[in-house]
């Protein structure tokens, strides 16, 4: 019984502890105004998040401002 006991106690701290990691974010922005285009790249690491969080938080969009420029972010998690 005893060793029911610390198999299950065992199991389950290594189930919440796998859970959190560090995950990294890679983003990559368009912006195109007049006929002209930029590009440029950003990584951002969070820590201590599940997978599902990191998803929520890794989120392309895209917007344009009055001036007509339209900026595109895609981004992927690593």
């Amino acid at each position: 019984m005893k060793k029911t006991i610390l198999f299950v106690a065992v199991l389950s701290a290594i189930s919440f502890a796998s859970c959190k990691k560090e995950r990294a974010c890679t983003c990559t922005s368009t912006t195109t105004f007049a006929g002209s285009t930029s590009t440029g790249a950003q990584t951002k690491t969070y820590k201590d998040v599940t997978k599902k969080q990191a998803k929520t938080l890794c989120v392309g969009y895209t917007t344009t401002d009055g001036s007509g420029a339209v900026t595109t972010v895609d981004c992927k998690l690593n």
